[in-house]
């Protein structure tokens, strides 16, 4: 059984605080990594229909012997597929590949303005979580205006909006927009695509907790209480990932880890990436 927290969001479903994403995984070896990623103990695998390895996270699963109702599942719908219509038809070919009945998250994979296709494509995820085919709504890498509209114009709120988030672009405004409004928020690129594991400021603090400057921003990212999704291909850093719970991150750690916000992105600015 996992020793991973959890979060319960707005809906009372429970997602583990810390799991394993898996964009630029390939197909062919993403069904090894999820295997030891469930071995090492998580319980959230993080995946997406652009990505290319649904097949192979479904296989993991499937000869894990880790039983459903243990695991927290996530996918998203690509921008191509976005719209009422193309949205369902996107759900049902992820559920095929995952080979599975539900999924526990589903996600908008970006806001993609220029397209506008956004409230459309979130009144379709209402449709699927009213229908019971996935237990709760999202987003990701949507910004504040699309989100009120989003309040505005539909039914139901999104549970979580996961956004590139790390020790350089800490997203302070966003994250308190998200804790007004019960969203959690979860943080891709947790590590910044490894730009500051050979920070200096990290790599102190990693010696003075005896752990390594990934597992000190881990730690950070769930003690500011976001969900956090690091990615790797190898089982020993894998392991090393989750391995963040026996140690703690004091005032002045926290302190030295905000100076170092530069707003510097590692991804696309989801204003401008459609």
């Amino acid at each position: 059984m996992s020793t991973v927290p959890t979060i319960t969001l707005d809906n009372g479903v429970e997602i583990p605080q810390l799991g394993l994403g898996v964009w630029q995984v390939p197909d062919g070896i993403v069904t090894g990594v999820v295997e030891a990623a469930l071995a090492a103990g998580y319980r959230h695998i993080d995946t997406a229909a652009i990505y290319g390895n649904e097949e192979g996270v479904g296989r993991a699963i499937a000869q894990s012997g880790v039983p459903r109702e243990e695991l927290f599942v996530t996918t998203k719908v690509w921008n191509s597929d976005q719209g009422y219509d193309s949205t369902l038809r996107a759900f049902d070919k992820s559920l095929g590949k995952l080979g599975l009945e539900t999924v526990d998250l589903y996600l908008i994979h970006w806001q993609s303005l220029k397209q506008d296709k956004y409230v459309d494509t979130w009144k379709a995820m209402e449709q699927l979580y009213a229908d019971q085919r996935v237990r709760a709504i999202g987003v990701s890498n949507f910004h504040l205006p699309a989100l009120q509209r989003l309040f505005d114009e539909t039914d139901v709120r999104p549970t979580v909006n996961q956004i590139e988030l790390h020790p350089a672009l800490p997203q302070d405004e966003l994250r308190a927009f998200h804790a007004e409004n019960d969203i959690a928020t979860e943080a891709w690129s947790p590590l910044a695509s490894g730009e500051l594991i050979g920070h200096p400021v990290l790599k102190e603090l990693g010696g003075k907790h005896g752990k390594s400057a990934a597992q000190v921003m881990i730690r950070w990212h769930l003690q500011l209480g976001n969900v956090v999704i690091p990615k790797s291909k190898t089982p020993e850093r894998i392991a090393e990932n989750i391995d963040v719970f026996d140690f703690v991150l004091d005032n002045e750690d926290m302190a030295a880890i905000a100076d170092l916000e530069t707003g510097v992105r590692v991804g696309d600015d989801p204003d401008v990436f459609n």
